[in-house]
């Protein structure tokens, strides 16, 4: 029962931070559990087996729904569950939103009770300082720059990962991204993140004119091993080997420190990703990342997916498929996340005591 209660304070302080009226109170049912095929490896010796997947995401509260509907959709679709290895990374302590690393592994626990995965705490100290304004103040939040720093966060026994941002589905078994992206990674002697390049995009417009004009420009990108095109970082693997032996935490955290001195860019973690990346990834097929799918940042417009082949749907952007359900204005693709929503609102007279609320929770969660 404290388990209970501890996931519904943490369910409506979030309900709270989004105004929402107090009779009104939430959960999540337990996802199904997903069986490996008879083909799959046996996964024994924890979270160093060399045959597991290992993906990494952030969790807080706002995004918590997302992460939940993610984490679904890539059970759902996967042939070996249980050669599945998630990592989630918090904040280190209580966040500025209130919530956990505790409380939300907790949750992800309650709903997800067969899954392996660990937490890791990211210190938001760490780069705070480093942080600039942003066109969005979304993404100034500490949490969005923890994947610059997973070489350190995971155990060293993890070599790659594939990192996915919380308003994803995977609609494919996840281990055909892993296993593409691995060959394309063992191909290259030195490349350490796969992702769909988007070489059509007008990579000038992601700096600002003191980047062009000043001594970076474009002798920023000389000497890659290709032209540098835009990529999405929130769908990409990572060779970690590779990562901490080049040290592309610090480079990063090097542009970062530019930025703060000469505003070279306006759109949070992305800018400095390509600045350290473009030119030196290794693509992957566009079907692993549908990305815009948030809509028009100024304007809030649907979006439709692109031509060919989906395995990943991305709501990057600012419309977020949830918010967007909750406001009764959803978007015709987000009725596509929705499949994979567990998230269910409960009406109760705002009365109700905190024991019988607890209850209420407790017979739809299983703990």
């Amino acid at each position: 029962m404290a388990n209970v209660a501890v996931l519904f304070l943490l369910l409506m302080s979030a309900a709270f931070a989004e105004g929402l009226p107090s009779s009104t109170f939430f959960s999540y049912s337990e996802a199904p559990k997903f069986r490996d095929a008879d083909t799959c490896p046996a996964c024994t010796a924890g979270d160093c087996d060399p045959d597991l997947v290992h993906i990494a995401m952030t969790l807080d509260a706002h995004y918590l729904r997302g992460s939940i509907a993610a984490v679904h959709s890539i059970l759902r679709h996967t042939s070996c569950p249980d050669s599945l290895f998630f990592h989630f990374l918090t904040s280190a302590g209580v966040s500025d939103s209130g919530d956990s690393g505790d409380e939300l592994a907790a949750a992800m626990r309650a709903i997800f009770p067969s899954i392996r995965f660990s937490t890791h705490r990211f210190r938001e100290d760490r780069v705070r300082g480093l942080i600039s304004g942003s066109i969005r103040p979304a993404l100034e939040t500490p949490l969005n720059y923890a994947r610059n720093y997973l070489g350190d966060l995971l155990p060293p026994c993890v070599r790659r990962v594939i990192y996915l941002d919380s308003d994803i589905l995977v609609v494919d078994d996840i281990r055909r991204l892993w296993d593409s992206a691995s060959t394309a990674l063992n191909a290259a002697t030195s490349a350490a993140v796969a992702a769909p390049e988007y070489c059509h995009a007008d990579f000038s417009r992601y700096f600002t004119a003191t980047f062009w004009k000043g001594p970076w420009g474009r002798l920023a990108f000389e000497g890659r091993r290709r032209r540098p095109c835009y990529f999405n970082t929130g769908v990409m693997v990572l060779d970690l080997d590779r990562w901490r032996a080049k040290g592309y935490s610090r480079r990063i955290e090097r542009w970062m420190e530019v930025q703060k001195r000469n505003r070279i860019y306006d759109l949070g973690s992305l800018p400095p990703f390509l600045l350290v990346f473009a030119g030196e990834v290794e693509g992957l097929d566009h079907r692993w990342n549908q990305h815009g799918l948030g809509g028009d940042n100024l304007k809030e417009s649907c979006r439709v997916l692109h031509p060919g082949p989906v395995s990943l749907l991305h709501w990057s952007g600012k419309g977020k498929p949830w918010d967007r359900m909750d406001a009764g204005k959803p978007c015709p693709i987000d009725h596509l996340w929705k499949v994979y929503d567990l998230f269910s609102p409960v009406v109760t007279p705002s009365s109700s005591s905190s024991l019988s609320i607890s209850s209420s929770i407790s017979s739809s969660i299983s703990l």
